[in-house]
């Protein structure tokens, strides 16, 4: 079965039920249903130059409007199921003849819908991955590592709460790209790979808006996914990117993502995320980790910390400036920040590493591996501080 045909269709299948009356959750059960069906009558994918065929073997020659009959039908069986008898013989009455499916698009409104302001960003991402993405519940709640139960419950409270939103009201783009980064930044977790699968939705919706911030964050997402397999050293353990191996980074997808991003900024309309993908660029760029560009990066920090005034920017660009100034003048940005700031121990260690007090640098390495977020950096952070310890015993 061609599992992202069917998940590519999603969105425009769920927004043509809604169109014809169906209420948004009702219309998601419904989709759901389809494709759960569609799994059962078509057994395998579609050879090159071949149609896809159902299980019977007869041609589905417009899977799409294949879908959108299913999901319709599957949704007025439901609708007579219930109560409102009158309303229902409405529906059955208007019942669409099977044929090609409308060439009307509202994939832009399911994601403005599925990111709403009313919604918690962990309902948003749950509501995106199953009515944009196509996911099961299954799916992301293996992904989230909760129960299954959990994430239905979730999924069932976001559906209602925008159940009441009109599908065609205006959206915010910026909502949106936050709850595709979050998607992001979970990176691989189960059976998905969430990475892949915001890339995938990013680009969907970069077909549908022409928007510079939607650019930027497919660029900054091709960057970072890039250096991917660079990432983690054959036992698990990261590997910071100054001592990553540049030979396995993507050279394709770094090039694609310098592109897209290139286009985005000669709009001369920059956003937090296009600022994000210039600094993720330089560092792509650099043959060597010697050979990064750190005057220009600080420059770029300078310009995000100006559009999002984020305290985790400042001290990223403390980061930097000891890297183009020197360790005292990044420690000297850093004493200006709260020390509570997540990861702040673990940059302060850094530079006072860089700087050559390595007694300072391993208490610091230390307390940040206590207050690590996961496991692989706190290991990390173990070892630094250890080597230094050895270090200072010899």
């Amino acid at each position: 079965m061609d599992e992202v045909l069917l998940r590519s269709l999603t969105p425009s299948v769920l927004t043509i039920l809604v169109r014809r009356g169906a209420d948004f959750a009702a219309a998601e059960d419904a989709v759901q249903d389809a494709l759960i069906e569609a799994l059962r009558v078509w057994p395998a994918g579609p050879s090159p130059g071949s149609p896809l065929r159902s299980s019977g073997g007869d041609p589905i020659r417009d899977p799409k409007g294949w879908l959108v009959t299913v999901a319709w039908r599957k949704f007025l069986d439901q609708a007579r199921a219930d109560s409102a008898r009158r309303r229902r013989e409405d529906l059955v009455e208007e019942e669409p003849a099977p044929g090609p499916a409308s060439d009307v698009d509202d994939t832009l409104q399911l994601y403005f819908l599925c990111a709403h302001p009313s919604l918690t960003p962990s309902s948003a991402v749950a509501l995106t991955l199953r009515a944009v993405g196509g996911l099961t519940t299954r799916q992301i709640a293996q992904a989230y590592l909760v129960p299954e139960a959990t994430m239905a419950q979730r999924i069932s409270r976001a559906k209602r709460t925008v159940s009441g939103v009109r599908f065609d009201q205006p959206g915010d783009v910026a909502t949106v790209l936050r709850v595709l980064y979050l998607v992001f930044n979970e990176g691989y977790s189960g059976d998905l790979d969430l990475a892949a699968e915001a890339i995938r939705l990013t680009r969907q919706l970069a077909a549908v808006i022409d928007h510079p911030e939607v650019s930027g964050l497919l660029a900054l997402m091709l960057l970072h996914h890039a250096r991917r397999a660079g990432r983690t050293a054959p036992d698990g353990g990261l590997v910071p990117l100054a001592e990553q191996d540049r030979g396995r980074w993507d050279t394709r997808l770094i090039a694609e993502g310098v592109q897209i991003l290139q286009a985005a900024l000669a709009r001369d309309r920059l956003g937090e995320f296009q600022a994000q993908a210039a600094i993720a660029a330089l560092h792509a760029d650099a043959p060597t980790a010697e050979e990064t560009d750190w005057v220009q990066i600080v420059e770029w920090y300078d310009e995000l910390a100006r559009l999002t005034d984020s305290p985790v920017v400042r001290l990223n660009r403390a980061v930097a400036v000891g890297e183009a100034d020197g360790p005292r003048a990044g420690l000297a940005a850093l004493a200006a920040l709260d020390e509570s700031l997540p990861r702040y121990d673990a940059v302060a260690a850094y530079l006072h590493e860089r700087d050559g007090d390595a007694e300072t640098a391993a208490r610091l390495y230390a307390e940040a591996a206590r207050k690590a977020p996961n496991l692989a950096e706190r290991d990390y952070l173990t070892r630094q501080a250890a080597r230094l310890n050895t270090g200072r015993r010899r």
